[in-house]
């Protein structure tokens, strides 16, 4: 049912949608304005802002939260690795699940659920609690993420496509970007708690705008199979690998614990991709990656978004715990990254279409490897210089918007003719899986640095004086300047689509 076709719809009552699911017309003196198309994309946006404000806001806040709760650095960074889970878990299964059942009820109830989320999180007691209402909220990101993107291509035709994808990328850019500065003047005004409670009134405005103003889904397919076999298989088997891979430095190569929740992880990643290329209705499609090109440039997509989030993880205990910045000037500084990224960005398809995707993404990795090399130099040096590190920072955040946008595009356009239209989601997943593997590894490198740093296996942060941070964090962006070799020899052998 269209927009239009829902003006004339029977009037809409409330026990229809709690007994039959069925989805709220939008309210008919919108739906009938010229504008009514940017309408939809402005809900779409602000769930869109909200998703980057959350993930780069708490990068930020981990080494406040670590001293809150006494914890050790692989427990903390379950409060960014738990949202992160929740949403590549179910990013999937919402995105199937909204073909079946329609898109604007599950936006809004994502919404709901993630709204609810975060106004839990800022009343957790403890780390444990909190982990848990992040995964939650991870849960509700998941439904927005699933059909945000879907919604805005729905919504506007071909004319107005592009202008609306490009805003609705702004949103997420401008998101990212916000994120570090609103989470420091947050956590230097009241505290940590607000980091979770500033996502309240965004939340409940996006719900209420998207019961009035979203279209009920046209085209829903309640007669598809659901594969709920890969769905049981999915959330665990990437629980066991992420958990497996943050815990490698405390645990130990030879750890019981380890080896076993690596073995699950192999065990369930094995079942889930056998049970894809069997099922009629996959959660993902892995006849995707069978292309040479789409597999390649995933691949690097995965690693640009892991170094990004790495970059800001790492950042942020150097700046607040190594330096000892105040989480206000630690915001300012990490913001550096995302603005420099939002202002090449633009220019780097421009150029692509003029030099070519591969001599753009190879440069864009030089630039990110050249100046994570200078950082790494920076924080060994006694008297850090200040105009080098913020140089260094430019230089990063450039060379991944010279990379980030010509790599994704070139990817979706590599996948074969009859999968183009589940490529961009396949390439927004390995983005998430990205920044869940940046994260964890990033705090499993940062842990065993501080333990060589201190020289003993004491793990809580509290134990660690600010020097050892400085020193630990050079061998995290040591690991960060593999990734960016690695991500530039995959785009410059791989075949480029022309």
């Amino acid at each position: 049912m269209s927009a239009e076709d829902s003006l004339s719809a029977p009037a809409f009552r409330l026990s229809d949608l709690i007994r039959h699911g069925a989805e709220p017309p939008p309210v008919a003196a919108l739906a009938r304005r010229r504008s009514y198309p940017w309408l939809i994309v402005g809900v779409t946006c602000i769930g869109a802002f909200m998703g980057q404000v959350d993930a780069s806001i708490v990068q930020l806040a981990l080494p406040t939260l670590g001293r809150v709760f006494d914890s050790t650095l692989e427990s903390v960074s379950w409060v960014a690795l738990a949202y992160l889970l929740g949403v590549a878990a179910f990013l999937p299964i919402f995105a199937q699940l909204c073909q079946i059942f329609g898109r604007k009820l599950l936006y809004i109830v994502g919404f709901v659920v993630f709204t609810g989320a975060s106004a839990l999180c800022g009343l957790a007691p403890d780390l444990v609690t909190l982990v848990a209402f992040r995964f939650l909220q991870g849960f509700g990101g998941a439904m927005l993420g699933a059909n945000s993107l879907s919604l805005v291509i729905a919504a506007t035709d071909k004319s107005r496509r592009a202008r609306a994808l490009g805003v609705f990328a702004g949103a997420q850019a401008v998101g990212v970007s916000a994120g570090p500065v609103i989470g420091g003047l947050l956590l230097g005004a009241w505290g940590w708690p607000w980091v979770f409670w500033i996502n309240v009134p965004f939340g409940v405005i996006a719900v209420v705008a998207g019961w009035l103003v979203l279209p009920v889904t046209a085209e829903q397919n309640p007669g598809r199979r659901f594969d709920w076999r890969g769905a049981l298989l999915l959330a665990p088997a990437l629980t066991a690998a992420v958990f497996a891979l943050n815990q490698v430095s405390a645990l130990g190569l030879t750890s019981p614990a380890l080896l076993g929740s690596a073995g699950v992880a192999i065990v369930l990643i094995f079942l889930f991709l056998r049970q894809e290329r069997a099922s009629h209705s996959p959660l993902i499609d892995l006849a995707l990656l069978e292309e040479p090109a789409f597999l390649g440039g995933a691949l690097a997509c995965a690693l640009s978004y892991a170094m990004l989030y790495g970059m800001f993880f790492l950042a942020s205990f150097a700046l607040v715990r190594g330096y000892e910045n105040s989480p206000t000037t630690a915001g300012l500084k990490l913001a550096i990254i995302p603005v420099s990224i939002g202002v090449v960005a633009p220019f780097a398809g421009a150029l692509a279409d003029r030099i070519g995707t591969r001599l753009l993404s190879v440069a864009g990795m030089a630039i990110c490897f050249v100046a994570l090399i200078a950082l790494i130099a920076i924080v060994r040096e006694p008297v850090v210089n200040l105009w080098i590190g913020f140089f260094g920072l430019v230089a990063f955040g450039a060379g991944l918007g010279l990379f980030i946008a010509p790599n994704n595009h070139a990817t979706i356009k590599a996948a074969p003719a009859n999968l183009s239209g589940i490529a961009g989601g396949m390439v927004n997943l390995t983005r998430i899986l990205g920044i869940v593997a940046g994260v964890a590894s990033a705090s499993a490198m940062l842990s065993w640095q501080l333990q060589v740093a201190r020289g003993s296996t004491e793990r809580r942060l509290a134990a660690f004086a600010p020097h050892h941070f400085v020193e630990a964090v050079a061998g995290g962006l040591m690991m960060l300047a593999a990734f960016a070799l690695i991500a530039g020899a995959i785009s410059m052998i791989r075949k480029h689509a022309s």
